[in-house]
């Protein structure tokens, strides 16, 4: 297999990547065929897969928006993945000026695009780091030099923490960062589920095996095993619900233009917390 030259060297390109995959399900660029593989097999079992991430995105961009209309400016964007347009950095930036953001991914092929497309950006950084050690990322240069963790910071989990399995203790992960983060932060959270999916639990189950086959199991948690991560926040209205039905803002969002009206759209949960 031919190595593409946007391809960080030391990476095994045999084996599928969860970000590159994302990126697949995104109409992306940067995958190989073995995600592109993946991603097929996976959509045999949930063809709207690609909705669900429209739907994602679509979420995380009206959070975004919603954090800086709360005069929350700083954000700690973790399993950030590959950029793509209108990422974090660009919505932020277009509400406000002064935004400023650091992502976090343990891909090297995530690490490696967001840092070429980050170069000369002096209000964004990269950090490689797992969110099974927030220790690390909570201590990471990049953090201390762009964000002052005594103001507020809207923490992003977006489409994460259902790849972190009971035994990884993903609660536990969560609260130490909540707990590093200063009175009015925002947690900003999208999670899958079976709740909403327009499938029996038993073909979507397919989907989850063909991520357990590659390595990277996908845990689909209740919507009350969700809510659960936000002990510690306030949650705002309107809670803890399907992504597209979080504060809607219309259709001016290329990724909310179709997806409200596809079934799988509502597939998964996602909710926004303050500390208080």
């Amino acid at each position: 297999m031919e190595r593409p030259a946007w391809a960080p060297p030391g990476i095994d390109i045999s084996v599928p990547s969860v970000s590159r995959i994302y990126d697949y399900y995104l109409g992306g660029s940067h995958n190989f065929e073995v995600d592109r593989q993946a991603a097929r097999r996976a959509m045999e079992f949930l063809p709207g897969l690609p909705k669900i991430m429209q739907a994602n995105r679509a979420f995380m961009r009206r959070a975004v928006r919603y954090a800086v209309a709360q005069g929350v400016t700083q954000f700690l964007d973790i399993g950030s993945g590959i950029p793509t347009f209108g990422n974090v950095h660009e919505i932020a930036r277009a509400a406000s000026p002064e935004a400023r953001v650091v992502y976090v991914d343990h891909d090297p092929v995530a690490v490696a695009h967001s840092r070429a497309v980050l170069a000369g950006d002096e209000h964004t950084g990269i950090v490689a780091a797992d969110l099974r050690k927030p220790h690390d990322i909570l201590a990471a240069p990049e953090v201390a030099r762009l964000l002052d963790l005594e103001r507020p910071v809207a923490l992003l989990l977006v489409a994460v923490l259902h790849f972190l399995e009971d035994a990884d203790d993903p609660h536990a992960a969560v609260a130490q960062l909540r707990d590093a983060l200063a009175p009015g932060s925002l947690l900003v959270l999208t999670h899958a589920s079976y709740e909403g999916i327009p499938l029996s639990e038993e073909v979507a189950a397919g989907t989850v095996g063909v991520y357990r086959d590659i390595r990277n199991p996908l845990v689909m948690r209740s919507g009350e095993q969700i809510t659960r991560f936000f002990d510690g926040f306030e949650l705002v209205e309107p809670g803890v619900v399907s992504m597209p039905l979080w504060q809607p803002e219309g259709t001016e969002d290329p990724d909310d233009a179709e997806a409200p009206e596809d079934p799988y759209a509502f597939s998964g949960f996602g909710g926004v917390g303050r500390k208080a």
